[in-house]
């Protein structure tokens, strides 16, 4: 056979380098994006890390801070089995960067190959020798008062100490770190790119979301914006912690819908506010009907003095009589007969919204006017974006107008409403959006949560996907609530305030219990608020006010529920019975939940949950106080009996106290 042709790869930049970095964590896409993190966290990074041969590896992590030049750079502890370990806490809001660099540590080396010689080894001369050279040059680079241990122990090695001495001497750990820290590296393996950490405010780890319209009526209050106060005070004494508004720009005056969503409204219906833009205005004006800019910017005002973040919806679509559609038409997707296309997903049709045309040939002049929309109500007060349909607009759009908003206004949460395909959803929280849509809507038994809230916290999404569960919307009133007891309204509340550290309520529909879909298979609400007025009346002593308010202020108390990522499921012989537990990072505060999914039947089974796991003794009781009754239990052992009856409460929210002590034969728990 003839010999090839000669097709030599070319060799490394340097092929001195033998050190082999791999499986760095955390990273999502191999640092394509960001891995998510809030103010104050730490991040714990990993790595796997090796050489040929013997030698020692040293391993560094190094971070850039937000918009900085400057490396910090730390020593990797090693776990074992190579791998290696390492943190840094995030204190700045923005992107941090981080890498991996190692390299062969000669002292090191010397240091591990010295603890396997014996004394008497006639050659440990000679690694004295070498230890030698390393000490002397890293005293050499070492500012004064650093280098003076270094020369004691180049005094002592070149002294007449024993060699158990200097053996001694070499193995001190301090002297190792010593001459690691001024050692220069040789042959420096990088991990490439760097990874990047988005650091969140301290919002979006974990709030309570409340949404109403500003235009219904609660009581005497409400109708328009400046008339919101006293709702305000009811949601804030709910314990909610951000009070979410539907779009409050003009409403379309072409094709209006009527109630329960007819075609052919009649000019006192008062539309969707999703069908944005009339001869009012567009996305940048407040509707008349509910006041003045002016108006906005005092409830904003009056929600932050309650305590309340305001959150505000942005669609991203236009009514037929938007300014939009006369003034920039190339923004559109046109039909063959010149008219333009409305929103459709069938069955669903939206005869009056225009979707916008992200394939338009003047799309970089509708990125800037989108952007331009969102500057214009941070300018008005907001910080916090529910976005609606996300996922029927471009990727690239929302990964660029993200990054511009946050690149001037860090502290911005964005939320995706996008109930759609899972690698949709996750694309999305990649590309920047803080908090996402779930399925919780339509989890309902056993088996089905216990798989999607493990998914959500144990799978690789926990790395940058930030659920934020709702049991309603006003678009969706589901099957489980449908025609439904109350004990199914307050099943839902307790799963979804204590399996997710972020969620919220469409409120006063929840509240009240509403359950009437609007026809059989719908999960439309019958007389839904999205197409008319409401007159709320929350003063009916059947409402769920003081229970929302109740499982509020645990959240609050406990830092269990501020986090998602230690949510354990435990087993109990009952598949009407659901049980977990939460742990704050630090293991102060742990929370047990046992909720019945049966909202017909009482229901009862036998849950294993060790004493051990809320920091207990097994030889001792541990009392289980019910923070939402308020009743407590002594529970032995590790299989404890739970009944739960749903007329009466259907869930229990269990805070451990563990035995402290006794006086006068009274035990006392804390």
């Amino acid at each position: 056979m003839a010999r090839r042709p000669n097709k030599e790869p070319p060799p490394p930049a340097d092929g001195r380098c033998r050190v082999v970095i791999e499986a760095v964590a955390p990273a999502v896409d191999c640092g394509r994006f960001p891995v998510k993190r809030v103010i104050g966290d730490t991040v714990i990074v990993e790595a796997d890390v090796f050489a040929d041969g013997h030698e020692a590896v040293a391993c560094v992590l190094c971070v850039r801070k937000p918009g900085g030049r400057a490396v910090s750079a730390t020593r990797m502890t090693a776990l074992g089995n190579d791998r290696y370990q390492g943190h840094f806490a995030v204190t700045e809001l923005g992107v941090y960067h981080y890498t991996v660099r190692a390299h062969i540590d000669r002292f090191g080396s010397l240091t591990q190959e010295l603890a396997r010689r014996p004394v008497d080894d006639p050659d440990l001369a000679l690694v004295f020798q070498q230890a030698l050279l390393l000490i002397v040059a890293a005293a050499d680079r070492a500012p004064a008062r650093e280098a003076r241990p270094l020369r004691v122990a180049r005094s002592l090695l070149e002294g007449d100490a024993s060699m158990a001495d200097k053996r001694a001497a070499l193995l001190d750990e301090a002297l190792a770190e010593r001459v690691y820290r001024f050692s220069e590296p040789t042959h420096e393996t990088v991990w490439a790119p760097e990874l990047p950490v988005r650091v969140d405010p301290e919002g979006a780890r974990a709030a309570a979301w409340y949404e109403f319209f500003p235009r219904s009526r609660w009581g005497a209050a409400g109708g328009r914006l400046r008339d919101a106060g006293p709702i305000l005070k009811q949601v804030a004494a709910m314990g909610f912690d951000v009070v979410y508004l539907p779009p409050i720009s003009p409403i379309g005056t072409v094709r209006r819908k009527g109630p329960n969503n007819t075609v052919s409204g009649n000019s006192e219906d008062v539309g969707s506010p999703w069908a944005i833009g009339s001869a009012e205005g567009g996305h940048k004006t407040v509707a008349q009907a509910l006041g003045t800019l002016a108006d906005f910017r005092a409830f904003c005002a009056e929600a932050n003095r309650l305590g309340l973040s305001v959150a505000l919806d942005i669609a991203f679509q236009c009514a037929p009589d938007h300014p939009y559609v006369s003034l920039h038409p190339q923004w559109f997707r046109h039909r063959p007969d010149g008219s333009i296309q409305f929103a459709e997903n069938p069955p669903k049709k939206y005869q009056d919204i225009y979707p916008l045309d992200f394939e338009s040939e003047d799309w970089q002049a509708l990125w800037r006017e989108l952007k331009g929309i969102v500057l214009f109500w941070i300018d008005a007060g907001v910080r916090i974006f529910r976005v609606d349909n996300p996922h029927t607009k471009t990727f690239a759009f929302w990964e660029w107008l993200i990054g511009a908003v946050r690149a001037e206004y860090p502290d911005c949460l964005f939320l995706a409403e996008a109930f759609t395909r899972p690698k949709v959803m996750h694309r999305l929280a990649k590309l920047g959006f803080t908090h996402s849509y779930t399925y919780f809507t339509w989890r309902n038994s056993k088996h089905e949560l216990i798989a999607y809230f493990t998914e959500l916290t144990r799978g690789p999404g926990r790395e940058y996907f930030r659920p934020h569960v709702w049991p309603n919307t006003p678009a969706i009133l589901p099957p489980y609530l449908q025609h439904a007891p109350r004990a199914a309204f307050i099943a839902r509340l307790v799963l979804a305030a204590t399996l997710s550290a972020n969620y919220g309520i469409y409120g006063p529909a929840f509240e009240l219990m509403e359950s009437v879909p609007r026809e059989p298979g719908s999960e439309e609400y019958r007389d839904s608020e999205k197409y008319e007025r409401r007159a709320w009346d929350v003063a009916r002593p059947d409402g769920l006010q003081p229970i929302i308010a109740r499982v509020n202020a645990i959240r609050r108390a406990h830092a269990a529920l501020k986090a998602d990522c230690h949510l354990v499921f435990h087993a109990i012989d009952n598949d009407n019975l659901i049980a977990y537990s939460k742990t704050s990072e630090d293991g102060a505060s742990v929370i047990l939940v046992v909720v019945n999914l049966d909202p017909y039947h009482r229901q009862s089974g036998w849950i294993e949950w060790p004493a051990q796991v809320a920091g207990g003794r097994a030889d001792r009781a541990v009392q289980m106080h019910d923070l939402l009754s308020d009743a407590r239990y002594l529970w032995s052992g590790d299989r404890h009996y739970v009944e739960l009856a749903p007329e009466q409460m259907p869930a229990h929210i269990f805070c451990p106290r563990n035995y402290v002590g006794s006086e006068h034969d009274f035990d006392y728990y804390a």
